[in-house]
Formats: C-alpha cells, structure tokens, sequence
C-alpha cells in the first residue's frame, strides 16, 4: 500500500458552504448525477459520511463553490482508493462507538451536524453523519443529541447480537 497523504481529506477544513453564494450558478442535472454517484461510497467509506452529508444539502440551486467541493471529494476518492475498512477474523466481539458534532456549523440554518461510528471485532459496522433537525442552544446540547440517536442505535444492535449469542 502506498504512504497515506494526510493533507488529504474529503472536505476542507473550516469550509463554509451556504446555499445564498455569490458564485455562478451550475448545471443542477450534473451536480445531483455526481451526489448520486458519490452517495453509494458512503456504504464502504464511513469517512465520506460528513461531506456528503454537507454538499448533498444543496442539490436544488448549486453554485460552483459547491461544484468545488464536489471535485475536492472525487480526487479524495481518487487518492484513497486502495484504502478501505479491513475486517479480520477475531474473537474479541466488543461493541465500541463513538460520537460527535459540530454545534451550529449550517451557516444556512445554524443546524448542528452529528455523527457516531460503532465498530465491532475489528471494523465499523454502523456509522451516520446528518444535520440535527432542531436547534442546539449550546454545545453540550448538540451532543446530547447525538448521544440520544447513537443510544437508539446501540440498544438495537445489543438485542441484535444478544439474538445472535453475543451478548454486550
């Protein structure tokens, strides 16, 4: 396997993306082709997640900031494209999860964004990136929200693996 570029990553740090931009605007029919396309990798790379949770956002009227980002995370496929989740055989079935947000980041709506990954044995098994449909007040707030949602998920997949005999 090649070196890892660090550099790269499927969105730019601190980018701010609003659906009022001043840029020109772009073919609608193009952009959504690329979004289809790009969504089917968030099945195998949970580290798209973000991103395509962000430039999805404006599929109706995209602007060539937009476009910008789109490409930016086409040549991040391109780059990582021998990288990927590996899953060993093991027998420590522990499961483990992790969350986060970033509070009031939409500069549309000032929406947070979280997410949470739970991996089991020795790969992801479940992950999800999206906008929180209410407005956090605060921070601490936003991760209550996503700690609510990861919550949901987690008590679905210990009766899951109770049923299968791996109990948590």
């Amino acid at each position: 396997m090649d070196s890892c570029n660090l550099t790269l990553t499927p969105i730019a740090m601190g980018i701010k993306l609003r659906k009022e931009d001043s840029t020109k605007s772009v073919n609608p029919t193009l952009y959504k082709s690329i979004i289809g396309s790009l969504m089917y990798l968030t099945a195998t790379c949970p580290d798209m997640m973000y991103a395509m949770s962000l430039i999805s956002r404006f599929m109706e009227s995209p602007k060539a900031m937009h476009l910008q980002a789109t490409k930016r995370i086409l040549r991040y496929v391109q780059g990582t494209i021998r990288y990927g989740i590996m899953y060993r055989k093991t027998n420590d079935f522990k499961l483990i999860g992790y969350i986060d947000s970033n509070w009031a980041r939409s500069y549309d709506d000032q929406k947070s964004t979280s997410g949470y990954v739970f991996h089991l044995g020795s790969g992801a098994i479940s992950w999800t990136s999206k906008k929180q449909p209410i407005i956090s007040l605060s921070s601490v707030e936003a991760k209550y929200i996503v700690a609510t949602r990861a919550s949901y998920q987690v008590v679905w997949m210990r009766s899951m693996l109770k049923d299968l005999g791996h109990e948590q």
